[in-house]
């Protein structure tokens, strides 16, 4: 069971360096799998049972690529480490439908906890001590932690919007420019 708490939806605090993401540029599920740390068998798998489902695009017939947003890799590498755990998927489901409903900056505020069979969510200090002072082992996922692993990854993968279009995740830094002329030179 998790508990509910004010959901304020505010990206801006997760991507000081801009408005907030693009609701509309995501990753293909190859992209998605490197950045979540799972398998892709995981992820159609966990898709096509509505366990964590791509919200920029779902795959639409053969050929067609699912898109997933930064929010949805997120939640995916926060399932991966639940199972790695031990939790269930029924209690996993029951916390990922939870989290669909926080916005980004939201999450990077929340631990999870959990003692193996349920999962609990955290947003204080005095929260975590009281879950502590029942005397029986838990482990936590400092969500924030994950999200700055993604962030610290993710540009190295191309987005693609949901349209179809390719973003640009990179520019070249001041050295990578003059070799690139050198060489075409």
């Amino acid at each position: 069971m998790v508990e509910d708490g004010p959901v304020t939806g505010e990206q801006g605090e997760l991507f000081p360096d801009s408005s907030g993401p693009d609701e509309l540029v995501g990753y293909r599920g190859p992209a998605a799998c490197q950045i979540a740390g799972i398998t892709y068998r995981q992820l159609d798998y966990w898709a096509r049972t509505g366990l964590v489902a791509p919200t920029i695009r779902s795959a639409q017939g053969s050929g067609s690529a699912r898109l997933y947003s930064f929010k949805d890799i997120l939640v995916l590498k926060v399932v991966k480490r639940l199972l790695d755990t031990g939790v269930s998927l029924q209690n996993i489901r029951v916390a990922v439908d939870h989290l669909r409903r926080r916005g980004v900056a939201d999450l990077a505020r929340i631990t999870l906890f959990s003692d193996g069979t349920t999962v609990y969510e955290c947003t204080s200090p005095e929260e975590i001590v009281d879950l502590l002072q029942g005397g029986q082992g838990v482990f936590g996922i400092a969500v924030s932690g994950a999200m700055q692993e993604i962030k610290g990854t993710i540009h190295e993968f191309p987005a693609e919007r949901a349209d179809g279009g390719i973003v640009e995740t990179m520019t070249d830094d001041e050295l990578t420019a003059r070799r690139k002329a050198r060489n075409a030179g």
